[in-house]
């Protein structure tokens, strides 16, 4: 059960990130609470993760809501240190804060500079991450998975951007 709520999750982040941001921020709040939960409090109960997790992402969906320039900041940070540690964690560096800081800041960066297209990558990326996170599979079959997921997400989203042609005359 717990594997198929991180799927869906994974899922609407893949395909929805951009054009509901409030979902993408509650998404990268439960990531973020996640990894938190599971990174502070180890062999807990599971029910206490998951609950951390949803605390999480309901903040972060009520600060999308009423905040959205402090939403978009938190979610750049959020996402970009959540992703850089799990790469990290991939290839094999025990996650380091500063790795993690300077991630977070990347993300906070990308997000105020480039906000649809840095939106559609972080989506895409944190979508991809919680459904390659929830499956066992080889090292190997994760990475192509990864890349593939990353890409579909990434044309998905293009292709719900709003037709944005040049006017002439």
């Amino acid at each position: 059960m717990v594997d198929i709520l991180q799927i869906i999750i994974g899922l609407l982040l893949l395909t929805l990130g951009r054009k509901l941001f409030w979902l993408f921020v509650g998404g990268i709040g439960f990531m973020a609470g996640l990894q938190l939960a599971q990174l502070y409090f180890g062999l807990q109960p599971v029910w206490m993760t998951w609950l951390m997790a949803l605390l999480f992402g309901v903040v972060g969906v009520l600060v999308a809501i009423f905040f959205q320039t402090l939403a978009i900041g938190l979610a750049g940070f959020a996402a970009g240190s959540t992703i850089v540690a799990y790469f990290a964690n991939i290839i094999g560096f025990t996650t380091v804060p500063a790795i993690s800081f300077i991630g977070g800041i990347a993300g906070v960066i990308l997000l105020y500079t480039m906000f649809d297209w840095a939106l559609i990558g972080l989506s895409s990326i944190a979508g991809s991450t919680l459904i390659v996170q929830s499956l066992n599979i080889t090292p190997g079959s994760q990475v192509l998975l990864y890349a593939a997921l990353v890409a579909v997400g990434i044309v998905v989203q293009a292709a719900l951007l709003p037709n944005q042609h040049l006017k002439t005359g």
